[in-house]
């Protein structure tokens, strides 16, 4: 009961009928950055979030020349704040979830914080939150995690963000749902770090990164180099490819070489 009362003092924004989409590539770049007022209206591409514009916590894009989602719990310490995605395909356990978080400087002194991922069936009911993995205790650094996505009816991905104390702040970004052939390179856990996926179709490599890489060039299993080139728009054109095992050799746009590999279907 109590929960159902919590529920119901939250805003709820709905979603118009949109096309379930196989995957997600999302950096947050395009969004309307503002706290909970007007200014900010959501859904914003299809994305929503559960939230009390009066108390707290708030759920909204931040940020400038890299822009993320922002949880601030505002007066409503121990409360939870949900992001929630666009309608997916129902998960087929096929797929992985990747992302990054952090709690920020903003935060009160002490202050701690977590995400868990879910999946629910409706943006209008968090009650049918179930738990995809443990819940994640966050720490300064901007850190990745990744989740394998169970076979599930439920149609959207809910990140639960909670703060311990008042003024918490947590920011999540590069949000990469995909085949679970999901690649980070080296596992590199930095804003610099690289990302990439095999879209659905198998015809393109789709990264989520900070800066775009120098180059990318990717080699056979024997060896051989097959491509390379440089991202256009967050892809890297796999499409003359034939199915099986790659290395890719990626320079970093600091100079850095990453090595990593996928598999085309």
């Amino acid at each position: 009961m109590k929960l159902k009362l919590l529920l119901g003092s939250l805003m709820l924004t709905a979603v118009s009928a949109n096309a379930q989409l196989a995957s997600i590539n999302e950096t947050f770049q395009s969004f309307i950055t503002g706290p909970a007022g007007p200014a900010a209206a959501w859904p914003q591409n299809n994305w929503n979030r559960v939230q009390d514009t009066t108390n707290g916590p708030w759920v909204y894009a931040s940020g400038t020349t890299n822009k993320y989602v922002q949880y601030y719990s505002f007066s409503a310490p121990n409360t939870a704040g949900y992001l929630i995605t666009p309608q997916i395909v129902a998960p087929d356990g096929t797929k992985t979830l990747a992302f990054t978080a952090a709690i920020t400087s903003g935060s009160a002194s002490g202050a701690t914080g977590t995400i868990q991922v879910g999946l629910v069936n409706s943006i209008t009911d968090m009650t049918s939150f179930t738990p995809v993995g443990n819940i994640i205790n966050l720490t300064p650094e901007n850190t990745q995690y990744t989740f394998t996505v169970p076979v599930s009816a439920n149609q959207y991905i809910a990140f639960k963000i909670t703060g311990s104390a008042m003024h918490t702040a947590i920011q999540i970004d590069d949000v990469l749902y995909n085949n679970s052939t999901l690649g980070v390179a080296d596992q590199v856990k930095s804003e610099n770090e690289v990302k990439f996926a095999v879209n659905a179709d198998n015809t393109a490599l789709e990264f989520v990164t900070q800066k775009d890489p120098k180059k990318i060039q990717i080699y056979s299993a024997l060896g051989q180099k097959t491509t390379e080139g440089k991202l256009n728009r967050q892809q890297f054109d796999i499409s003359t490819l034939q199915s099986g095992v790659y290395y890719t050799v990626i320079e970093t746009a600091e100079g850095k070489t990453i090595k990593s590999k996928f598999i085309k279907k």
